[in-house]
Formats: structure tokens, C-alpha cells, sequence
């Protein structure tokens, strides 16, 4: 995807790779770090530890492997779906997941930068839907694998040529469908919060086609924090933690109403 961003870019970068890149994925080792302290084996793990129980929906059904493989990775889905809508929307949760909306530019390496107490809250819902289904290990695996590089390449900022985007879209979250989501724009902010499937926001209404000002002309990250701050791995640490006069103007532009937006 990297490659990919070189040779077909589909806007230019203002910060470019060089610092940022260094703070997003300093980020991710130390997300993996504390992930692996806390939840040594992560979902698969959980996954697991019920597997030897015979906790969960799955076994108590009699649901065979196969089918409770495919039903475990569509809920699961819509787990990460929900559990994203969620965060935008209670403001405590919000200062956390904001870390990840606070990069002033979008490519592959956004989709590393989550705070740490963002990952553990994700690997505990993670964790539970996983124990409440009973849902088969390999499944979850294969889950997680697709969901980070699902997340890298709808968060890279590569061209898609227009067939290809047509063909995805109406199933698999592009680059171009999720870029909407990090705009400055309140209205766009609160959309297309899919990670791999795209048609929970069809389902749930909250789906947004095209950035009104255009991929070209959309302005990335948060209206409080459009400077070089956010590519500084410090800054972006303590950002949940810092009292900003910033966040009303923040929250009342992200709940104001704006422009018709093209949900077609």
C-alpha cells in the first residue's frame, strides 16, 4: 500500500511522511506493547479460553464450525462498526478517539494511530463478543488480519481507477468512502464508520457518498488542531488528557448543521 501511495497518490500530503510517519508508527509499537501485557494472546485468545469451556451461543446451539465461522466475522464487523459510531458519539470516549482523527493527513500509517487506551477498550468489547458467541478461534484470527489490512487500505491514500472504486464500494470500504469520515466537516465526520463492510452504513443511514468540497479540496483532520502539533508523538499521546478551550467550538461545529450531503 505504501508503493501504491507513491506511484497513484490521491491528494498531496501537507506534513508529508517524514515525522509523521515516524509518530503513527512509533504509535502502533507501542500499542502492541501494551496490548501483548495485557492481552498476551488478544482475541484469538479469548477465542480460545472459551473454546475450552464450551462458553458461548455457538456451542450451546450446536452451530457447525463453518456457519459459526462466517455468522462470528459478519458480527464481529459490526461490533467494530458500532463500537466506532460509539466513540464519536460519547464525548469521553470521543477525547480518546479523537488521537486518530487528529493527523492533518490520511495514508496508510492513520490507520495505525489509535491511542493506547483506545486498543483496550477495542480488545475488551473484541474480547467479549468473541466469549458471548463462542465463536471458533481460526475465525477470529482471520478477522483481525483482515480488519487491520482492511483499515490500512481504506485509510491509504492511493487513486482507485473508477471501476474498481464502483466495484467495492457497494460491499468493501474504499480509500475514497473512508477518507470522507476524517474531513473537517461535522456531518462527514459522523459518517462511514465501517472498517471492512461498507453496507452497515447504508443500513444504519449514516453512509456519506462524496467530501462536499471534493477529495482534492476536503480539509483532513480536526478543525481545533489544523497545525504540524499532531504528527508529534508526544502531543498525540497526551491529547486525551489535555484541557483544550478548543473542544465546545469542536463539538458544537461537529453538531451544527451544515450543507445537504450527497448520500446517494
Amino acid at each position: 500500500m505504501a508503493l501504491f501511495e507513491v506511484l497513484a497518490p490521491r491528494r498531496p500530503l501537507r506534513y508529508g511522511r517524514g515525522r509523521r510517519w515516524v509518530t503513527n508508527l512509533a504509535i502502533v509499537v507501542i500499542d502492541s506493547a501494551i496490548l501483548r501485557v495485557v492481552f498476551p494472546m488478544a482475541a484469538v485468545g479469548a477465542a480460545l479460553w472459551a473454546q475450552t469451556r464450551g462458553y458461548g451461543l455457538f456451542p450451546a446451539l450446536g452451530v457447525p464450525p463453518l456457519v459459526a465461522s462466517v455468522i462470528a466475522f459478519v458480527v464481529l464487523d459490526f461490533a467494530v462498526w458500532f463500537e466506532h459510531l460509539v466513540s464519536h458519539k460519547l464525548p469521553v470516549l470521543w477525547r480518546i478517539h479523537r488521537m486518530h482523527h487528529a493527523d492533518p493527513d490520511i495514508d496508510l500509517t492513520t490507520a495505525l494511530r489509535f491511542h493506547p487506551l483506545e486498543i483496550l477498550i477495542s480488545m475488551v468489547w473484541k474480547a467479549a463478543i468473541v466469549v458471548a458467541l463462542g465463536a471458533p478461534a481460526l475465525a477470529v484470527l482471520v478477522f483481525e488480519a483482515v480488519l487491520n489490512g482492511g483499515a490500512m487500505f481504506n485509510h491509504s491514500n492511493v487513486r482507485l481507477p473508477g471501476w474498481l472504486e464502483a466495484a467495492l464500494r457497494p460491499v468493501v470500504v474504499t480509500p475514497d468512502m473512508h477518507r470522507v469520515h476524517h474531513s473537517v466537516i461535522g456531518c462527514e465526520t459522523d459518517s462511514n464508520y465501517g472498517f471492512n463492510f461498507s453496507f452497515w452504513d447504508r443500513l444504519c443511514r449514516t453512509y456519506v457518498a462524496q467530501p462536499q468540497r471534493g477529495h482534492e479540496g476536503m480539509t483532513i483532520g480536526l478543525s481545533s488542531f489544523q497545525s504540524a502539533a499532531p504528527t508529534g508523538i508526544v502531543w498525540s499521546l497526551l491529547l486525551p488528557f489535555r484541557e483544550n478551550t478548543a473542544d465546545g467550538d469542536e463539538q458544537e461545529e461537529r453538531q451544527a448543521p451544515t450543507e445537504p450531503v450527497n448520500r446517494s
